[in-house]
């Protein structure tokens, strides 16, 4: 992960040098009278009160975990602000950062850690978490049969389809296990090289003896017989940072009112989800989910709904980047600890919760 940033570094890097360019042979050299300069000031400024603002925000994957975002889109929350939102799915942390530091998104949503290891891996124009939106993990351990005594020491000895390392899902997973006395590396075989979305279909077709599963992969093979939840790493971890909303320092400095409409929007969407019902909700975020049923999808909001999955006022607090650092310190994936105030700025969810 950390050479394909390296890489995304350099790309973000040339395309500055080429759009400056660009942009420099591009200007007139005829100047305007002060007259005509005046009017066309203030034409321009009131057309920006009225133009829709354009926004790409990549998405590290597209999951039932993330409603208040989609009740935000669905519930037109986002061009109630003035924002024509662009939703990418990045399919991974990696990727969604590449995606913002070349300046393909202007910005990221996915697990914080990966701001963390840009910064330390030396980025001139790092990227800063703005808003938290999960507090807690989003995935579940699935057994091969029903489990209703399990207990986190049923794992020793045993194959468990894991996630990518680095990544929030492993290192959380980790977390627990060493908080229940548990050594990742000794005491079971943690498969950590199958496709984040392909262990469901692994674990159906034979493979481990438990999964970590995301929504609505958990359900789904409860559905079909061939798994069954026997644990949340929600519940289990506590409350955690898993993902926050992030974009590159230059971007938060040089659109500060941008970034304070995307919140507005956000604290509205999360508004919604934690005054209405799971069925009002799964109603809502249909659409984005027209795979999954509604019977399902009801299902899957209702057990978020019900462990506390989000973050009320979307403020990233210093505890929570504290219990970050420690996990990847634990993880072996943290070579330096960046200060808070460097990594976090959470001004716009101040005034968005408000």
């Amino acid at each position: 992960m950390k050479k394909n940033l390296l890489h995304a570094i350099s790309l973000a890097l040339c395309l500055t040098v080429l759009f400056t360019t660009v942009c420099g042979c591009s200007q007139k050299s005829k100047t305007p009278s002060k007259e005509t300069s005046s009017q066309a000031s203030d034409t321009v400024d009131e057309d920006s009160k009225n133009t829709p603002v354009d926004i790409t925000l990549n998405e590290v994957a597209h999951s039932i975990f993330y409603a208040p975002m989609y009740v935000a889109i669905e519930q037109g929350y986002f061009e109630e602000e003035g924002i024509n939102l662009t939703l990418v799915t990045g399919f991974g942390a990696d990727k969604t950062m590449t995606a913002v530091l070349s300046g393909e998104a202007d910005i990221g949503f996915m697990g914080p850690e990966t701001t963390v290891y840009t910064y330390n891996e030396g980025s001139a124009d790092y990227v800063v978490n703005f808003a938290q939106l999960t507090q807690r993990a989003g995935n579940f351990l699935v057994a091969r049969e029903e489990m209703p005594d399990f207990s986190w020491s049923d794992l020793c000895g045993k194959e468990v389809l894991g996630g990518r390392k680095g990544g929030m899902p492993e290192m959380v997973f980790e977390y627990i296990l060493r908080q229940n006395k548990i050594d990742p590396a000794a005491d079971l075989s943690i498969d950590q090289s199958i496709d984040f979305g392909s262990t469901a279909a692994a674990f159906s077709g034979g493979k481990g003896d438990f999964s970590v599963e995301f929504e609505p992969g958990a359900t789904a093979l409860e559905t079909e017989g061939a798994g069954y939840v026997v644990a949340s790493l929600g519940i289990d971890s506590g409350y955690v940072p898993y993902t926050a909303f992030s974009a590159k320092s230059s971007y938060l400095e040089k659109n500060p009112d941008v970034i304070q409409k995307f919140t507005n929007a956000l604290q509205k969407g999360m508004d919604y989800t934690l005054s209405h019902s799971p069925e009002e909700i799964a109603e809502v975020i249909a659409p984005q989910f027209k795979e999954t049923d509604m019977e399902t999808l009801t299902s899957i909001v209702a057990r978020y709904h019900q462990q506390d999955t989000w973050k009320e006022n979307l403020i990233f607090e210093e505890s929570s980047f504290t219990l970050l650092l420690d996990i990847l310190s634990e993880s072996g994936e943290l070579t330096k600890r960046p200060e808070w105030e460097k990594l976090v700025d959470t001004s716009f969810a101040e005034k968005a919760a408000k």
